[in-house]
């Protein structure tokens, strides 16, 4: 059965890798490149289309738009990028934080018979977009420190509630130690997992399915709902 998807990403940044036959890609030249991909499966795009003008409406009026389409969403994507993550504003005067916390949350609603309706914490995965250079070391950094190596999440560069989703599973997890003492998770660790763009966008079913894993398997998360 397919499901609904809505996209969290900044819509401007451009520090990303230009797409084939592109210059000055954006991220949402990848948000077409992945609404592409569900035009052609079962699964529906709940976000907002490119040419879909907001802008003349309030702050109030855009919010309450993207949160009926949260609301009506199942999975939540969020585009982790270079330029996502505004450092000289507060995490509650940036989009994207909200729009994980309502995905996060359970929200009720009357439907058209006058019943209360509660949403479920959405489905959630992280996708690491490359850089101007083609690399994902800004936030996914192969380290080889041990034998077999890791990667190290550069988590402090995400938003407070991004960062507080990662490494939070509290029931059956699984750590070991580094030949240097650092701690390495091993596993599924986070409620939010990252995947490069190159692997997640040719099969991005695999990773909505672990997605979904994850939240039937919630409890086991200690999840932050709150910017």
């Amino acid at each position: 059965m397919g499901k609904k998807i809505f996209v969290s990403y900044k819509y401007y940044d451009n520090q990303v890798q230009n797409l084939n036959g592109q210059s000055n890609s954006t991220v949402r030249d990848y948000v077409d490149k992945f609404e592409e991909k569900l035009d052609l499966e079962d699964d529906i795009y709940k976000g907002e289309s490119d040419g879909e003008d907001l802008s003349k409406l309030s702050e109030d009026s855009i919010w309450e738009k993207l949160k009926d389409r949260i609301y009506d969403s199942s999975v939540t994507i969020v585009f982790l990028s270079p330029g996502m993550r505004e450092t000289w504003k507060e995490d509650k005067e940036q989009w994207i934080p909200w729009e994980i916390s309502y995905s996060l949350k359970e929200t009720s609603r009357k439907n058209k018979n006058g019943d209360s309706v509660t949403s479920h914490s959405n489905a959630m995965i992280a996708v690491v977009l490359p850089d101007k250079n083609g690399s994902y070391s800004y936030y996914l950094e192969k380290k080889y420190c041990c034998v077999g190596g890791c990667t190290m999440h550069h988590t402090n560069d995400l938003f407070t509630i991004i960062r507080e989703n990662k490494f939070n599973r509290v029931k059956n997890s699984s750590k070991r130690n580094c030949d240097n003492n650092d701690t390495i998770w091993t596993g599924t660790c986070s409620y939010i997992e990252a995947v490069e763009w190159s692997t997640f966008i040719n099969d991005y079913h695999t990773y909505i399915d672990k997605a979904v894993e994850r939240q039937d398997n919630i409890d086991e998360y200690l999840i932050r709902k709150e910017v």
